[in-house]
């Protein structure tokens, strides 16, 4: 543990590499209109070349979500760079389906290895007690640096793209060049912050692929996180992957920049629900972020038989703000409730859901709407959203009574 006054220096030099890393993941959102012409991407295809992201984020989790424990974090998050490297270069190459499908997996493996090792960083530079950050704020301190840095990012690659894309400047090539540069100063500043695994190799757990599971008495409190994240996440799967063909389709708006600012809100909701929402007691915040996705899911689809941009925003805040009440409150309860030498275990298995509801249920999407047109497609979306609320809704209400 680093525990002197530097600490702030080096926990936002880790919370930059971060945000570079994860801003590269959604940074084709707005593009995916200019690669339809480019390709004549059908929904499906356009969805699916999305979804391959969460294939290499699931794999890098399963496969190397303890390996910072074994071989450091700056070892992991250096592998992480050079993969967010490499999709950017892959995505700079002559513009081709194959070359969409590899940067979109090298972007998931690079995610996968940051989520967990840059949030093990950031935590363990925050001291537990230091001048300005006493002990019993330093888990809310790197939680919160931590949530910023990784949602921000995500937020902050559309609005990228986008500007770039509105502006004209080769869109297909300046974004990911401008990734590059983002990720040569996230390694340097990566040099500046110290290792903090410190223990002797030989006293170091094992370098394992991690195996899902839940244990028993995790149970009771897996399956409404799980529930309620899966809705939260299809919902960023939707904005992320389909958002831009929703708004230029149904509600006649095409500019690059305003798909990426829909798709940046979203995310900045989602980070204003989880600190909204910090200080709360998971067990209430997760019925109320259940019953916002409701909220959410009925705006949405009142805006696409209106034709409402400002109802499809004013949607946008809502379902950002209950995925991210769901996802913090959801991974509180379940990291509280597992058996502490199973806790990275179960929590990597509730990520796991997480990313498959990413992406699982956009590929849905496009697969319907190039078979009964977009607008049915979201709204069968919206109603499985409703319909996972209401089954989390009804496990955790009938669990209070219960208890």
């Amino acid at each position: 543990m680093v525990a002197d006054q530097g600490w702030r220096r080096r926990t936002a030099a880790a919370a930059f590499a971060f945000w570079a890393t994860m801003l590269g993941t959604t940074l084709p959102t707005p593009l995916y209109g200019l690669y339809t012409q480019r390709l004549g991407l059908t929904a499906l295809l356009q969805t699916t070349v999305f979804a391959t992201y969460a294939v290499g984020v699931i794999v890098a989790l399963i496969s190397a979500g303890q390996a910072s424990d074994r071989f450091g974090r700056r070892p992991v998050l250096a592998v992480g760079l050079g993969a967010a490297a490499a999709s950017a270069v892959v995505f700079l190459l002559p513009v081709s389906v194959p070359g969409l499908l590899t940067g979109r997996v090298l972007s998931g493996l690079s995610a996968g290895l940051f989520t967990g090792a840059a949030t093990a960083l950031v935590a363990e530079l925050v001291p537990h007690s230091a001048a300005g950050n006493p002990a019993g704020r330093s888990t809310r301190t790197a939680s919160l640096v931590a949530t910023a840095a990784n949602i921000g990012g995500l937020g902050s690659g559309p609005l990228l793209a986008g500007a770039v894309a509105q502006l004209g400047w080769a869109p297909l090539v300046v974004p990911y060049v401008l990734h590059l540069v983002l990720l040569a100063l996230a390694g340097a500043a990566l040099a500046v912050v110290p290792e903090t695994v410190t223990t002797p190799r030989a006293q170091r757990p094992p370098w394992r692929p991690l195996r899902p599971a839940v244990p028993p008495q995790t149970r009771a409190a897996f399956v409404p996180a799980a529930v309620s994240g899966f809705a939260g996440f299809a919902c960023l799967g939707l904005y992320s992957a389909a958002e831009p063909r929703v708004l230029s389709q149904l509600l006649g708006v095409s500019a690059p920049l305003a798909a990426g600012a829909v798709a940046a809100l979203i995310f900045a909701a989602s980070v204003s629900g989880q600190v909204v929402t910090a200080s709360l007691p998971p067990a209430r915040v997760l019925p109320a972020g259940c019953a916002a996705l409701l909220v959410g899911t009925g705006l949405l689809a009142a805006s696409l038989e209106l034709a409402s941009l400002p109802l499809l925003l004013l949607a946008t805040v809502v379902l950002g703000a209950a995925q991210g009440a769901c996802f913090r409150a959801g991974v509180a309860e379940v990291g509280a409730s597992a058996p502490p030498q199973r806790r990275a275990e179960v929590v990597s298995t509730l990520f796991v859901v997480f990313y498959v509801a990413i992406s699982l249920p956009v590929v849905g999407v496009g697969a319907l709407a190039d078979t009964a047109g977009l607008r049915t497609a979201v709204l069968a979306l919206a109603g499985l959203v409703s319909v996972l609320a209401v089954a989390a809704l009804v496990v955790l209400l009938t669990r209070r009574r219960r208890a």
